[in-house]
């Protein structure tokens, strides 16, 4: 007998995780990526692809929330193993990471995202920067008050950048100011 998860069997949260991480991949690669071609790249047949993901949108939009998350739980874990400036730090060279994602993404997101995807993510988000703001505060890392949603905004840098190490320095100098601005 399966185990249920999330409503789901074990195998089939197995494969919508499997079609998940392989579709992140190649749409990052190649944003015209065929649904077929990430299908058969997870080990999985077209059909459990599309009952899964009926759309390339909501394939998309199931990336999405996967790594927006990611990113909200990985918040607390930080926090709770490193002191908190180097979990803040932490926590933004993964969103700079997903930044990088999502810029190879954005004309797929663009397409795919409804303003009730974009909302379902932004309050989690601005609780897991909260989450790190209070705790580099109570180190005295950080001067007390920051709005966590005004580092959201600022932190939106991230995706703009370009890919490569050029891109990736500027994403650290860029964090780097946010940080001496917050102490």
């Amino acid at each position: 007998m399966n185990d249920v998860k999330g409503g789901l069997r074990a195998d089939a949260q197995a494969n919508r995780d499997r079609i998940l991480e392989v579709a992140r991949e190649t749409l990052t690669a190649t944003s015209d990526a065929s649904l077929n071609s990430i299908a058969k790249a997870a080990g999985v047949g077209p059909g459990t692809l599309y009952r899964h993901f009926p759309t390339r949108e909501a394939l998309v939009a199931g990336v999405y929330r996967k790594e927006i998350d990611a990113l909200v739980a990985l918040a607390p874990a930080l926090v709770e193993a490193h002191p908190p400036l180097e979990a803040f730090r932490l926590w933004c060279d993964r969103l700079a990471h997903y930044g990088r994602m999502k810029h190879a993404l954005a004309d797929a997101l663009h397409a795919a995202m409804t303003a009730g995807n974009l909302q379902e993510g932004y309050l989690p988000m601005v609780g897991a920067i909260d989450h790190l703001l209070r705790a580099c505060e109570a180190s005295g890392d950080f001067q007390p008050g920051a709005n966590a949603e005004d580092i959201l905004l600022l932190l939106g840098f991230l995706w703009r950048l370009p890919a490569g190490e050029v891109g990736e320095a500027r994403g650290e100098r860029l964090i780097e100011l946010i940080i001496h601005g917050l102490g």
